[in-house]
Order: structure tokens, then C-alpha cells, then sequence
């Protein structure tokens, strides 16, 4: 599993060593950045979302329990880089996931990322099975993935969903969503709730049908005034749901 992780640390040297360190000997972490204040870490985080830090303890304007405070809601693992152990209890109390002495141990190391990496495989295992679009066990509702999470939708607010490419469009009674997975994931979770797949683009929410106008394949009213084309070869499986 790759991870992804900020270095914070006042002192070159030991940035240009934990980087050094990490290249050779912890080739599945990737480096995002660099800083050597509580400000400039900050300003790290507002465009980064490393899965661990690297913390040094002591920094100008501020130490690395000052920075903490300021992420009340942090998602990454904190590994403490310190050439000072007094500081054990207080990371220990600050959730830290891993505690590095200075000079830094490569085996020290390795465990660390090694640590770090069970966590996060532990989190994605578990984000897998909320995060894939589907029926939650809370009747009439589907969960759809988000970047930082997941969100909740009522089955019946949904319109339709419309295939663009690897993402789906979900029309939704006001406003729309687009998540980055198939129409045909949403096909499995929400055939069995009354949607049916009236063209390879559209899902259809059949309870939100008011009008079918003849044709070859014909095409379909919503109850929000859209009108969607219908394929021949998904005609009949639509006209079935009105018989």
C-alpha cells in the first residue's frame, strides 16, 4: 500500500536525512512537502492530504502539540520525530501512532511506516465496504462516496442517474450529484428499489415516470419535466413495470 506524508521539522538537516531515509528504505511513501513551522505546515495542509506526518516537537512560534490543536479533525497519523523522549505521555495523549528518537533507527523507521500502513489498510478495508454506492441497511436510503467520507441519499429524491464516462450523474429532486463510479454500480444497488435502465446512459426512477410517448424505442416524462430517450432493446423490460 502506498502512503503519502509531510516532514515537518525547523532543522534541514534532519529533513534532508528523514527524506533520505524514507527514499532508500521506505520506497512506498511519497513525500508531499515540507516545513519547518506550526504556519507553514498549516498552510501544507490546506492543499495536502497525507495519510501520516512526520512531526518534530520543537519549532519557532509554536511546537507540534500547538499545531495539533489547530487540526482538531485531522484524518492522518502522527509519527513523532524528536530528539528529545520527555515528550512520550503528551504524544501518547495526542493520539500519536508512532514515537522516533533522533538519530534516527532504520528499523525504527520501517516499523513505523510499517504501523502506519496496517492502519490505513485497516481504514480503506473498511471505507470499501461503507463507500461502495449501495442500499444502507436504514430502509429507502443509498450511500454515495465522498472525498473525505460518504454521503446519505434518499432513494426516493432520486430522479435519475445518467453514465458519463466512469462517473454517474445522480439527478436528484433539487440539485444533482456526480461520484466517480458506473452506472452499472448504481444498476445493482438500485434495480431492486424500482430503477430500471432505460438506455445505456439513463437509470430511471419508475415512480418518477408520468408520460411515455411512442416510438421505436420511445422516450419517457419525469415528474421534473425531463424527458429521456428510451433504446428499443430496453423498451419492454420499461413497459413491463405498466402492464
Amino acid at each position: 500500500m502506498n502512503l503519502t506524508a509531510i516532514i515537518v521539522d525547523d532543522e534541514v538537516n534532519s529533513r534532508v536525512i528523514l527524506r533520505n531515509y524514507l527514499g532508500k528504505y521506505c520506497t512506498t511513501v511519497t513525500i508531499l512537502g515540507e516545513a519547518a513551522s506550526v504556519q507553514e505546515t498549516l498552510e501544507l495542509l490546506k492543499t495536502n492530504t497525507p495519510d501520516m506526518l512526520f512531526l518534530d516537537v520543537e519549532m519557532p512560534y509554536g511546537n507540534a502539540f500547538d499545531l495539533l490543536e489547530q487540526v482538531p479533525d485531522r484524518t492522518f497519523e502522527i509519527v513523532f520525530v524528536t530528539a528529545y523522549d520527555h515528550y512520550a505521555v503528551d504524544a501518547l495523549n495526542a493520539q500519536a501512532t508512532y514515537y522516533l528518537l533522533k538519530p534516527i533507527a532504520i528499523d525504527n523507521l520501517i516499523k513505523a511506516v510499517d504501523h502506519v500502513t496496517h492502519i490505513k489498510k485497516k481504514e480503506q478495508k473498511l471505507l470499501d465496504a461503507v463507500l461502495v454506492p449501495k442500499i444502507t441497511t436504514v430502509e429507502g436510503k443509498i450511500t454515495i462516496p465522498q472525498q473525505d467520507g460518504f454521503e446519505v441519499l434518499e432513494i426516493s429524491d432520486i430522479l435519475y442517474c445518467e453514465a458519463d464516462d466512469n462517473y454517474t450523474k445522480i439527478y436528484l429532486n433539487k440539485g444533482q450529484k456526480l461520484v466517480s463510479k458506473t452506472l452499472k454500480y448504481f444498476e445493482d444497488s438500485l434495480s431492486p428499489q424500482g430503477f430500471v435502465r432505460t438506455h445505456k446512459s439513463y437509470l430511471v426512477n419508475v415512480s418518477k415516470i408520468v408520460r411515455y410517448r411512442k416510438g421505436k424505442g420511445g422516450s419517457i416524462v419525469l415528474s421534473s419535466g425531463k424527458e429521456l430517450a428510451v433504446s428499443s432493446s430496453k423498451k419492454g423490460v420499461l413497459l413491463d413495470y405498466f402492464k
